[in-house]
């Protein structure tokens, strides 16, 4: 019998995302509970000892941390998103910490009070996603062979430049062919596209306008 799967979400959290996208396509029935992480409700904190989304609870029990749900959903889900080779597989995960790291200077960016720190943060995502546009293969996916746990970790850093691109090619995407080909392919699939409500995009213009940072002043 397959367990209960309840994943606790914020409907902006890119790391909600990511697990969204993972039991999407492993096929795996979830549920799914959104929160307002400035509003806290006691029974959360009761599950997540960092406050964070997201959390997958299976059958009553809760997991915290995206990156250790993905690795459990990997030892008990159908249809594997590592690949077989253990180097193979420590190289996905090295890069999936690397996506990590872009999401964080992209907070860093939209929380940039001033021009000088908001152009600090553009050019540390330059160089960042200069990095992996010289890693990829030039396909529709992070590994020829399929669909794999970068790819889910991915895809909702690229989701923030459906937006951020209103401003301007901030991060130097339009000189990157081979992230240009991958976000569109990613942006396509069933699974990334349902990872989000239908108005997300309204939702997150909404939340980086509010941040009255220069990032928001240039939104306006």
């Amino acid at each position: 019998m397959s367990p209960k799967l309840t994943l606790i979400s914020h409907h902006l959290c890119p790391y909600v995302q990511r697990v969204a996208i993972a039991l999407a396509e492993k096929g795996m029935a979830f549920e799914r509970v959104d929160i307002d992480l400035a509003n806290k409700p006691d029974w959360f904190l009761k599950l997540s000892p960092t406050g964070k989304t997201p959390v997958l609870v299976v059958d009553g029990q809760p997991i915290f941390e995206s990156s250790v749900i993905l690795e459990y959903l990997e030892e008990v889900g159908p249809n594997p998103l590592h690949p077989a080779d253990p180097l193979e597989r420590a190289g996905h995960r090295g890069w999936m910490e690397y996506g990590s790291s872009i999401l964080s200077d992209i907070s860093g960016l939209y929380n940039a009070s001033d021009a000088e720190g908001f152009a600090a943060k553009s050019d540390a995502l330059r160089a960042k996603l200069a990095r992996v546009e010289d890693r990829l293969p030039g396909g529709d996916l992070f590994d020829p062979k399929g669909l794999s746990l970068p790819d889910a970790v991915f895809a909702p850093v690229f989701r923030y430049f459906d937006t951020l691109d209103a401003v301007g090619d901030i991060a130097g995407l339009g000189h990157m062919p081979k992230l240009a080909r991958w976000r569109a392919a990613l942006s396509a699939r069933p699974s990334v596209r349902t990872a989000v409500a239908a108005d997300y995009p309204a939702r997150l213009k909404d939340f980086l306008l509010a941040r009255g940072s220069h990032l928001s002043r240039l939104m306006a």
